[in-house]
Protein backbone atom coordinates (compact mmCIF):
# COMPACT_ATOMS: atom_id res chain seq x y z
CA UNK A 1 0.00 0.00 0.00
CA UNK A 2 1.25 3.81 -0.25
CA UNK A 3 0.53 6.27 2.22
CA UNK A 4 0.25 9.93 1.92
CA UNK A 5 0.88 12.14 4.61
CA UNK A 6 -0.22 15.85 5.23
CA UNK A 7 -0.48 18.37 8.39
CA UNK A 8 -3.42 19.31 10.07
CA UNK A 9 -3.64 21.91 12.95
CA UNK A 10 -6.28 20.88 15.71
CA UNK A 11 -7.30 23.39 18.95
CA UNK A 12 -8.81 23.23 21.97
CA UNK A 13 -9.26 25.65 24.64
CA UNK A 14 -9.24 22.54 26.81
CA UNK A 15 -6.31 20.72 26.39
CA UNK A 16 -3.84 19.58 24.10
CA UNK A 17 -4.99 15.94 24.17
CA UNK A 18 -8.75 17.42 23.33
CA UNK A 19 -6.10 19.50 20.23
CA UNK A 20 -5.37 15.67 18.67
CA UNK A 21 -8.49 14.33 19.15
CA UNK A 22 -10.18 17.64 17.36
CA UNK A 23 -7.47 17.00 14.36
CA UNK A 24 -8.08 13.09 14.36
CA UNK A 25 -11.66 13.70 14.32
CA UNK A 26 -11.71 15.93 11.40
CA UNK A 27 -9.08 13.54 9.41
CA UNK A 28 -11.32 10.04 10.01
CA UNK A 29 -14.63 12.61 8.86
CA UNK A 30 -12.98 13.34 5.56
CA UNK A 31 -10.32 10.73 4.76
CA UNK A 32 -10.44 7.09 3.97
CA UNK A 33 -7.69 4.75 5.63
CA UNK A 34 -6.22 6.76 7.94
CA UNK A 35 -3.10 4.72 9.21
CA UNK A 36 -1.45 6.40 11.82
CA UNK A 37 -0.52 9.88 13.29
CA UNK A 38 2.11 11.86 14.75
CA UNK A 39 1.97 15.08 17.24
CA UNK A 40 4.97 17.27 15.44
CA UNK A 41 4.38 20.55 17.53
CA UNK A 42 2.53 22.06 20.59
CA UNK A 43 1.68 25.22 20.94
CA UNK A 44 -0.52 27.96 23.25
CA UNK A 45 -1.91 31.04 21.65
CA UNK A 46 -2.58 33.61 24.37
CA UNK A 47 -5.22 36.08 23.78
CA UNK A 48 -5.50 36.58 27.83
CA UNK A 49 -4.85 35.06 31.07
CA UNK A 50 -8.22 33.12 30.33
CA UNK A 51 -8.44 33.25 26.93
CA UNK A 52 -5.52 30.21 25.94
CA UNK A 53 -5.71 28.27 22.41
CA UNK A 54 -3.99 24.76 22.55
CA UNK A 55 -2.83 24.12 19.45
CA UNK A 56 -1.42 20.56 17.76
CA UNK A 57 0.59 20.21 14.11
CA UNK A 58 -0.50 16.19 14.22
CA UNK A 59 1.30 14.97 10.79
CA UNK A 60 -1.80 12.27 9.44
CA UNK A 61 -1.25 9.10 7.46
CA UNK A 62 -3.49 7.74 5.64
CA UNK A 63 -3.49 4.90 2.47
CA UNK A 64 -4.49 5.57 -0.65
CA UNK A 65 -6.45 3.38 -3.09
CA UNK A 66 -5.36 0.59 -5.49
Amino acid sequence: MVYKKIDLVGTSTESFDDAVDDALDRAEETLDNVSWAEVVEQRVGIEGRDDRQYQVEVEVAFGLDD
